[in-house]
């Protein structure tokens, strides 16, 4: 008798982050249930990206949810009147919260995902949550993902009437982005289908400066890697001060 697989809901944002979280789920015998967002920002290149890796994959369900938080429209993500930050510095990018945050995204994200885990008698919802490279999110910390699955475990009826538990994993939470990238290569994840970047241009090639591709470049560079997608110019190859040319 063949045992049924248990399911899991996976926030999958199109980016090496999630994509990888992705991967791990797979890998650890989870029926995976992947939920992308279109919220409102100001491109949908990741969101594209995480169609053809919830295919790679094989997750048995991918749904793509239509939100408008663009009245939280004092991020950079969210308004394209506000200039995505380029070249900062690590010790820049440590100091303060930065514009690119959207309030409130991962609480709404992750409720979303309870509710779907909640309908399909799911308990296991996997999340691309990462606090060791540090963007200054605070939605990005373990204090946030625990204070969330307690709210969890006591918001849902599965919860209370004890059915289980809910358990939020956050597999990549203290891995550096070098890690990151050796963790999903190792399960046989293909980064060339994951986009990362904040600002992509018109053709959705990353622009190799924001925060998050100086991170993905540094972590594919510490790694003894190059990463695969294309970038519009010369980026910095290990998000710092070296040039390296996109593929």
């Amino acid at each position: 008798m063949t045992q049924t697989k248990k399911k899991a809901v996976v926030l999958l944002s199109g980016g090496m982050d999630s994509a990888t979280v992705s991967a791990i789920a797979g890998s650890e015998g989870f029926q995976l249930y992947a939920l992308t967002f279109l919220y409102g920002q100001r491109h949908i290149t990741e969101a594209t990206a995480a169609a053809r890796i919830a295919a790679a994959i094989g997750v048995a369900e991918h749904r793509c949810i239509e939100l408008d938080l663009t009245l939280f429209a004092g991020s950079a993500i969210l308004n394209k009147n506000i200039k995505v930050p380029r070249n900062r510095k690590i010790s820049e990018r440590a100091d303060k919260i930065p514009v690119t945050y959207v309030p409130a995204r991962n609480t709404i994200f992750l409720s979303y995902a309870l509710g779907w885990a909640e309908t399909l008698g799911a308990f296991d919802i996997f999340t691309g949550v990462n606090q060791a490279d540090y963007s200054g999110y605070p939605d990005c910390r373990a204090e946030f993902i625990k204070a969330f699955q307690k709210t969890a475990n006591l918001a849902t009826a599965a919860a209370v009437q004890d059915k289980a538990s809910y358990r939020i994993h956050t597999p990549i939470m203290n891995m550096t982005k070098a890690e990151i990238v050796l963790a999903g290569s190792r399960l046989g994840l293909d980064y060339s289908l994951t986009r990362s970047c904040y600002d992509p241009d018109e053709y959705g090639r990353a622009c190799g400066h924001c925060d998050a591709c100086r991170l993905r470049l540094k972590g594919f560079a510490e790694a003894g890697m190059k990463d695969p997608i294309r970038y519009s110019e010369n980026p910095p190859a290990n998000g710092h001060n070296l040039q390296h040319k996109g593929g």
